[in-house]
């Protein structure tokens, strides 16, 4: 039967069918990877990798925006909150991010001005009323988010707004997956390609990767049946020896994406390289604003003199996010840091690895 609707990618019958399938066809032991942290929480609350038979080991990628970003860049957050006159504005996740030294959260508390928002256009509205402020808002995701930012971007040029500025951390899934896969010590067999990144840029901007790597990859949406499906397409191609770029969210992705989005990207940030916490610079994986858009882009607008950044000691979140490590293999997972208090990024997202195992995993 196809399956159309959201109700029957909920459907108990429709899973269990899939997990004997899944079990049915699986006979080699397997790595997957999802690289969506909207993925990560989802097969942790349907209690996926119980269901699935030991052959199959299931991997959390560098899908969660604020685990990905780099040391360097939440010092240069911090650094742009002390700042005179400037209102800093962010997503609520960035607040606990540890700095080398401090978090937004800890600068909020010895009187820095940072506000959480809840779209750019709150960022925008912000400017209008205190135009005596510069207020900077911190783009952080992937090409989700970006298209919302840049649309922001955009409208504060039409509207004169001289005092609101992006500081722009963007960064794209398909060059991170070829990063991914030239790393010696990262063994992956199959990759569930994220579904909200995918709508925005489409099945064929992972053509590239997947030509030169052949890793079987399947697109999935975030219900259990859909994930669930999508591990049964990347079973089969591994164990009948035929890998395929496979769209299984076709109720939402098409081939080209978004081309409105992708346009409104193309407009507003121009592409470079960044480096990626865990895997290091990954060339062409970074957005940054336009130079014509200069005017809107805090890193040209402010000067920020920062000494070499450091991950946090004894924190594996970077071998996690590569799928080196699980969490419990941290030696802080759960003693030094937890949600309350996090030692690393991938324990602060609620879409980071480690925060979705310390609250659903047994």
């Amino acid at each position: 039967m196809a399956i159309k609707y959201m109700e029957e990618y909920r459907d108990t019958d429709i899973s269990r069918g899939l997990v004997e399938k899944i079990r049915a066809s699986s006979t080699r032991r397997i790595r997957l990877m999802e690289v969506c942290g909207t993925h990560t929480v989802s097969i942790f609350r349907s209690g996926i990798r119980s269901l699935l038979p030991d052959t199959i080991s299931l991997l959390s990628g560098p899908g969660c925006p604020v685990c990905v970003t780099d040391q360097k860049e939440i010092d240069a957050f911090i650094a742009l909150a002390r700042f005179e006159d400037v209102i800093l504005t962010t997503f609520g996740d960035l607040m606990r991010v540890p700095g080398t030294e401090t978090s937004l959260q800890k600068e909020k508390a010895e009187g820095c001005d940072i506000r959480v928002v809840y779209s750019t256009m709150d960022a925008i509205e912000l400017a209008v009323k205190y135009p005596e402020k510069k207020i900077v808002f911190l783009g952080v995701g992937f090409e989700t988010t970006a298209p919302t930012i840049a649309a922001a971007i955009q409208t504060a040029k039409q509207m004169n707004l001289n005092n609101f500025s992006v500081f722009s951390a963007h960064k794209t899934v398909p060059p991170a997956l070829q990063a991914l896969m030239s790393m010696e010590n990262v063994r992956v067999d199959g990759f569930i390609l994220p579904g909200h990144v995918s709508v925005i840029i489409g099945r064929d901007a992972y053509k590239p990767f997947f030509d030169r790597f052949q890793t079987p990859c399947a697109i999935a949406g975030f219900e259990p049946a859909d994930i669930l499906q999508a591990i049964l397409l990347l079973v089969t191609q591994i164990e009948t020896a035929s890998p395929e770029l496979v769209n299984a969210y076709g109720r939402a992705v098409t081939d080209k994406g978004n081309p409105t989005a992708e346009r409104l990207m193309q407009d507003t940030f121009e592409i470079r390289d960044v480096a990626w916490r865990g895997i290091g610079v990954i060339p062409g994986s970074g957005m940054k604003i336009n130079p014509g858009l200069g005017a809107f882009d805090a890193e040209a607008q402010f000067s920020i003199d920062l000494p070499e950044s450091e991950d946090p000691k004894g924190c594996a979140c970077g071998d996690i996010l590569t799928g080196i490590k699980q969490p419990f293999e941290c030696p802080l997972y759960k003693t030094r840091c937890t949600p309350m208090d996090p030692v690393g990024p991938c324990m602060v997202s609620s879409e980071g690895t480690c925060a979705a195992y310390y609250r659903y995993h047994r």
